[in-house]
């Protein structure tokens, strides 16, 4: 490997790396602020909704907890509401 890809892999990963962190934290900050916000019965604007739950995704996909991605989810139910249990076919 040549110095000039060794240098540019390791840029990619240090700026992933410090990357990485902060946005995850804010992430999680942000989607359990919304979701207690809902939970109140604040009235919360529908960008708020959007942007809480788009940061509850993105936690989502960033943590491999499964303890963090179960409250991530609940968080993101507050927000959007529950699915719709599965119709059963006959």
């Amino acid at each position: 490997m040549s110095a000039r890809n060794l240098t540019l892999l390791t840029v990619l990963g240090v700026t992933l790396a410090l990357n990485a962190g902060p946005a995850l934290a804010q992430d999680f900050q942000i989607c359990f602020a919304t979701a207690d916000r809902v939970a109140e019965g604040e009235k919360v604007e529908a960008e708020d909704k959007r942007a809480g739950h788009e940061a509850c995704q993105r936690a989502l996909a960033q943590t491999s907890s499964i303890m963090q991605k179960y409250h991530l989810q609940e968080a993101d139910f507050d927000i959007v509401g529950r699915p719709a249990p599965p119709k059963a076919s006959n």
